[in-house]
């Protein structure tokens, strides 16, 4: 009986707090929300829209209005939806910068259940609940109307555009020009494209108009943009003879009407704000009424004869909407003081209610809570030790698959060096002109073709771990692409052949050219085209079809097949990666189809399948690059075709080419650090007979580098003692060998890799497979520059002192030897081993660093300077010519007169006597 009674006290109290809890929460009730997404308007009608909207509001407590402000940013904007979607709120409004990047994410919206309002701006399609703004049409058509009426004179105009893609400045112009086509005495001699904004029409016009004055009307698409038309006018002195009309008709300082009223103008079209009428179409959408699909706001033309009557329109409107605003503010302000002290009162009386029933339940809760604590520790200690195994668990499954993926993406990596072997060794007989046959020649072109595949097909397997780490960045380039496609579609062209498959490429319009990144896009193609010939029986049919859509921001690329096709079950699970059809009985890794989303998806496009009869996968694809970023954005030559090899020039034997002994012209070194045995026969081979060739398997990399003093390095980053890294980063810091140019050889082409190689002080940084053609104009670049700063300091190696450095360690090494050599000038027993100790450096080693940077011997360079300052103190003092030989270290006056006429012509006496 005890045990019940406390139950029921139990309830009763819960069941008390929760009456009062409603109570206290019923004048309050959820609300519903209308969400407005605004971007892509000037503050002065943002202000006004919001302020109407605000206000109308207002009228409906039952309902709360949340306003995102994108500040003129497309992504802005769509995070706003994106946040207001994941609120799920009520009803949507949106007032859009642009038609196309804004539609899907207002897709989204209203497939998911949200009304839709657009408001001013429209979208592409017709997913939306209504549409509420000013006929942008009729604006145009109001402005071409009232020119019309002005004068039947022949006159010249000037349009200037809005952003180009908005459905605004599309419909205004289009409503202008047609009116302007039927009237013979006006014509437009120039439009100028605009962005909404001042400065973006103001170059451009102000160039028109230093060559073109005779102009008599400007017709803006919107106040902000004609405003920047009249400054232009007046820098050039013609805003009296050039009349502007703009589109907008803002009251305030800067508004539309105040222009006009201040003759800058002649006259503003009004352009309705709309926000007290969109609040009204959203509340009769929640109510359940039905509305208008498309709701269209009146609009005049706004001049001298009616601008100070709509002038004091408007101020009235806006003085009762402040009056308004403030009276609501206040009433809000009443409205929380009264439910905050009702609900403190309430709260108060249930408390204190509450506070008698639970004294006497709290003798039996200290019991009851004592023995569930008691449980609660056991269960604690249970669970504890469950969750440290599970946490082992994990760690141990996480490091099994690291070290899985590792070996993976480690013998991916591998496999590059022999692919370069393979293609490398096909280069070299594409430099040769022994081969005549027609058929062997297209047998080494399929071999070579062949191994790029082989080579896409491991990059496609390191590709699919970049996607996992979001390790991809988009790089576009302004490609044609039909010739890439064309270019792509040879490499399957005679396995069409072979099969005797229907194999095509068409397109309706062979230069168009878009941004994409050729990498990842030719990835994408060679997924899809694998896809075609893997599943498509002898004698079927692939296609390729490009279509230029004219009136459209997109294009579109049909591959499509004659092959088993996709089930239905399937097609939506088929870009998942490691997916497989049902009815696929074909190898496969599963996961090509997957890429080719996410890097269709990274160029902003979207990829789509269908199958009847069949395949067909259709990619849509942005024109232009106004959906990229500027980091997206690179610049890449225009496209060569490389899909045939060339056999035109000179054969050379796969042997080492070795050096007659009878030559004894001095060559440039190279010093190969490699610990793959074929890559170093392959580079020794082909680089011998231009080079002194060292070579080296990375254990004694750097011992051989400070030995021999090359005058360039190749050196591979996967080495079994130092990594290439570590290498390259002793040889840059350590005064013998920092000279030396340093060329990175490895298989790691990702953007860590590349830039850790530089951070190392790398001067190149070639990934595998790679080119002997480009490695060796690498070679002989290098080189070429280390002339150049060589002829740098032979020309200038006087006048290097530490106080002018620019931060080079050669130029620092040789301000520590002039120095030293200055010092030591008058000391005729000062040697080079002198120098080398004070340089704390070997001879041979001194003696070969300054023979590579400045092309002279030491002791040679040491000569010269004395001889440089003997010149000096022939030309500046008055000391006889034995006092200067030995204040200039020579051993005697006759040595000195001797070297100083074989160095410059003259004795020292015959030089001071010119």
């Amino acid at each position: 009986m005890k045990k019940k009674h406390f139950n029921f006290s139990l309830k009763f109290i819960l069941a008390l707090i929760m009456l009062f809890s409603l109570s206290c929460s019923n004048s309050e009730e959820k609300k519903q929300i209308i969400g407005f997404s605004q971007t892509g308007i000037n503050d002065e009608w943002r202000k006004s829209m919001n302020q109407a909207m605000k206000i109308q509001a207002a009228f409906y407590p039952e309902f709360e209005l949340k306003i995102l402000e994108g500040q003129d940013d497309i992504n802005d904007q769509i995070k706003d939806i994106e946040t207001l979607i994941a609120e799920n709120v009520d009803v949507l409004i949106v007032s859009p910068v642009q038609a196309a990047p804004i539609t899907p994410i207002v897709d989204k919206a209203f497939k998911k259940g949200i009304p839709v309002l657009i408001v001013d701006r429209k979208i592409n399609g017709e997913n939306y609940t209504a549409y509420l703004g000013a006929d942008n049409y009729q604006v145009g058509t109001n402005a071409a109307n009232y020119l019309a009426s002005l004068s039947t004179e022949s006159k010249k105009i000037i349009e200037i555009k809005g952003l180009l893609g908005s459905s605004p400045a599309s419909e205004r112009s289009s409503g202008f020009n047609n009116v302007i086509g039927n009237i013979p005495n006006l014509n437009v001699i120039n439009r100028i494209q605009g962005n909404w904004e001042s400065y973006s029409i103001k170059d451009s016009l102000s160039k028109f108009l230093d060559t073109n004055k005779n102009v008599d009307y400007v017709f803006a698409h919107n106040d902000r943009m004609a405003l920047g038309a009249w400054e232009v006018l007046k820098e050039k002195g013609l805003e009296k003879n050039i009349k502007i009309i703009g589109v907008d008709g803002l009251n305030g300082p800067n508004g539309g009407i105040k222009h006009v009223q201040d003759k800058m103008f002649m006259a503003t079209i009004l352009y309705p704000t709309g926000g007290e009428e969109a609040i009204k179409l959203a509340v009769k959408i929640l109510n359940g009424e039905i509305v208008a699909k498309k709701n269209i706001l009146g609009t005049t033309v706004i001049d001298s004869r009616n601008a100070d009557i709509l002038k004091n329109q408007f101020d009235k409107i806006t003085q009762q909407q402040n009056d308004i605003e403030k009276q609501q503010d206040k009433i809000q302000l009443q409205e929380k003081i009264y439910f905050t002290q009702s609900n403190r009162l309430k709260i108060l009386l249930g408390l204190l209610i509450t506070s008698l029933l639970l004294a006497a339940y709290s003798i039996y809760s200290a019991y009851s809570i004592r023995k569930k604590k008691r449980e609660l520790e056991i269960r604690n200690n249970k669970i504890t030790i469950q969750r440290n195994q599970i946490k082992k668990f994990a760690e141990e499954v996480k490091i099994s698959n690291d070290a899985k993926v590792n070996f993976f993406t480690g013998l991916s990596h591998e496999f590059k060096t022999p692919i370069t072997l393979i293609l490398s060794s096909i280069e070299s007989l594409s430099e040769s002109n022994s081969i005549k046959d027609n058929k062997l020649l297209r047998e080494v072109g399929l071999i070579y073709n062949n191994s790029k595949r082989l080579l896409r097909l491991i990059n496609q397997l390191l590709d699919f771990r970049k996607i996992e780490d979001r390790k991809f960045i988009l790089k576009a380039s302004e490609t044609n692409l039909y010739e890439f496609s064309t270019g792509i579609f040879k490499d399957f062209e005679r396995e069409a052949q072979k099969r005797n498959i229907d194999f095509s490429i068409k397109t309706n319009d062979k230069s168009l050219k878009i941004f994409i990144d050729r990498n990842l896009m030719d990835k994408v193609y060679f997924n899809l085209l694998s896809n075609a010939f893997k599943f498509t029986p002898d004698n079927g049919s692939i296609h390729i079809n490009i279509v230029n859509e004219t009136n459209s921001n997109f294009l579109k690329i049909h591959f499509k097949d004659s092959g088993i096709g996709i089930p239905k079950k399937d097609l939506e699970s088929i870009f998942q990666a490691f997916f497989q059809a049902s009815n696929n009985n074909k190898a496969s890794s599963g996961i090509g189809l997957h890429l080719s989303k996410e890097f269709v998806e990274m160029h902003k496009g979207t990829i789509d399948v269908s199958s009847k009869h069949g395949t067909e996968f259709t990619l849509k694809l942005y024109k232009g690059n106004a959906h990229l970023s500027s980091d997206e954005i690179v610049y890449e030559p225009d496209l060569v075709d490389n899909s045939i090899l060339n056999f035109n020039l000179d054969f050379e034997e796969n042997e080492f080419v070795e050096i007659a002994d009878g030559d004894n012209k001095e060559r440039y070194s190279i010093l190969i650090i490699e610990d793959n045995s074929d890559l170093i026969k392959y580079l020794r081979n082909k680089l011998i007979s231009e080079y002194d060739v060292y070579l080296s398997d990375g254990s004694d990399g750097i011992e051989k580098a400070f030995e021999i003093v090359p005058d360039i390095i190749i050196c591979d980053i996967n080495l079994s003692d130092k990594t290439g890294f570590e290498i390259c980063e002793v040889l840059k810091k350590d005064l013998r060998a920092s000279h030396i140019p340093v060329i990175m050889l490895t298989a790691l082409n990702n953007k860590e890799s590349y830039i850790k190689g530089l951070e190392s002080g790398a001067d190149l940084y070639l990934t595998k497979p790679f080119s002997f053609a480009v490695l060796n104009q690498s070679v002989r670049t290098l080189i070429y520059n280390r002339e150049k700063l060589r002829y740098y300091f032979i020309n200038n190696i006087h006048k290097i002192n530490t106080n002018q450095s620019f931060g080079s360690i050669e130029q620092d090494f040789l301000s520590k030897i002039n120095e030293i050599i200055t010092d030591n000038l008058d000391n005729s027993k000062f040697s080079v081993e002198n120098l080398a100790g004070a340089l704390n450096i070997s001879r041979v080693q001194l003696y070969r660093k300054t023979k590579a940077i400045i092309g002279v011997t030491i002791s040679d360079y040491i000569q010269n300077m004395r001889l440089e300052k003997a010149k000096n103190l022939l030309q500046e003092t008055q000391l006889t010519i034995s006092e200067i030989a030995y204040a200039t270290g020579f051993s005697s006056p006759n040595y000195f007169s001797t070297s100083f006429k074989n160095k410059f012509g003259k004795s020292p006496k015959e030089y001071r006597g010119s």
